[in-house]
């Protein structure tokens, strides 16, 4: 599973757009030094309706800088673009369409919040959590700033605060995304059969009640609960029903980069990798996507893949040039699979557990270590395995690994 900070923060946005309209990997972004230059004409077709739409937006902007109405609606839209496109460029957008209120202490709450999302994903956490609380603070009852702190405490583990955030969303938003938001935490704590069985159940008598009123579950409600259906399907090692629930979120025919990221890593674990080169050879343009893209296209020895292997080369480069660190995980990954640098891939693991403490997280982290056969360097992820109560066979089966040559290491 990629990272839920591209997702969660990807998850972050779909949520975030499901509060808009009714209701988690990134590069840093670029901040245009206004909305009218021109940086590169991005993939829309002409008489797009999704470039008539922002070209609209943009107008109306100009022609008033200070409209907080049009400047949150464009900075939402291109908000929710960055989960769809995995463009990074749309978070510059976005902190562009809100600069006259940016560097305010105290913005109006829908540009706190959105400074908030926006903040986590450059993995500035606590100027997330600082503006989230300001917010909480205003207005109490703000779902999506209640459910943005939800899920940023549950990827730095802070499990109770988390769901006591959940718990304060009854009432206040769709109950599938309480239920969801709480079997989260459950399925992280040691009651994941319970939290999948209370998510299920409740997705599909909220699609049952729907359809008898002649309405239906929101497409974008249905994809998120379908993913964390099968991220706690496949934690319990339930591989035909994850799959059965990627392919029900697939069917909804939602552009989405961390369910792409998602369903290929899925694959590759499968180890079917000719499956992930169909689904993603098109969509290089998002680091995530690419860095499948090369795994799957080593395994084929496509004569494809060095070039790949490239390319996302140098998309790290440039961002550590940058300072950008939010794609430690997935550089982990990078360089302990392609470039079989484990020491490497073990230092860019232990700097992403300082601010990102999920199961796929620990999973580089355990991985890097056990290449390296040093577990006293995976303490900290060992000590999360036991203190969380995680039901996910693959980690706990690394960590035993890790324990068994950590106690043989002491007996020699």
């Amino acid at each position: 599973m990629p990272s839920f900070t591209h997702f969660a923060p990807r998850q972050l946005l779909i949520l975030s757009l499901l509060f808009c309209t009714a209701t988690t990997a990134f590069s840093a972004a670029h901040i245009p030094p206004n909305d009218a230059t021109v940086l590169e004409r991005l993939p829309f077709k002409p008489n797009d309706p999704v470039a008539r739409e922002l070209a609209q937006m943009r107008a109306e902007l100009q022609r008033n800088p200070k409209n907080v109405e049009v400047a949150v609606k464009l900075a939402r839209r291109y908000y929710g673009m960055v989960g769809e496109e995995g463009d990074p460029r749309y978070l510059g957008y976005a902190e562009a369409a809100l600069k006259p209120w940016w560097d305010m202490p105290e913005p109006p709450i829908d540009v706190q919040v959105l400074r908030a999302g926006l903040l986590q994903f450059r993995h500035d956490f606590s100027g997330a959590t600082s503006d989230l609380n300001k917010a909480i603070a205003r207005d109490p009852k703000n779902p999506q700033a209640r459910v943005l702190r939800a899920v940023i405490e549950i990827v730095q583990a802070r499990y109770d605060l988390a769901r006591s955030d959940c718990r304060a969303l009854d009432g206040l938003t769709n109950d599938l995304i309480v239920v969801g938001c709480e079997t989260m935490v459950d399925g992280l704590t040691g009651k994941l059969a319970s939290a999948y069985d209370t998510l299920n159940t409740t997705f599909n008598d909220a699609l049952k009640d729907a359809q008898s009123d002649g309405d239906k579950v929101a497409p974008d409600l249905q994809l998120w609960v379908l993913i964390r259906l099968a991220e706690l399907s496949q934690r319990q090692g339930k591989i035909e029903r994850t799959e059965a629930h990627f392919k029900q979120a697939l069917a909804l025919g939602i552009q989405d980069t961390f369910l792409l990221a998602a369903y290929a890593d899925f694959l590759l674990d499968q180890k079917r990798p000719t499956e992930v080169v169909t689904l993603l050879k098109d969509k290089i343009r998002s680091d995530n996507l690419l860095l499948r893209l090369v795994f799957a296209e080593r395994i084929l020895n496509m004569p494809e893949a060095k070039e790949s292997e490239s390319i996302l080369t140098a998309r790290y480069v440039a961002a550590q040039l940058r300072g950008d660190t939010v794609h430690q995980q997935e550089e982990a990954r990078f360089e302990l699979q392609v470039k079989a640098n484990p020491k490497k891939a073990l230092a860019l693991a232990q700097e992403n557990w300082k601010v990102q403490l999920e199961p796929r997280d620990a999973r580089i982290f355990l991985e890097s270590a056990l290449a390296l056969k040093d577990p006293n360097a995976a303490q900290a992820v060992l000590q999360w395995l036991d203190s969380s109560h995680i039901e996910d066979a693959y980690l706990i089966k690394l960590g035993q690994q890790l324990k068994q040559l950590q106690a043989m290491q002491v007996a020699h």
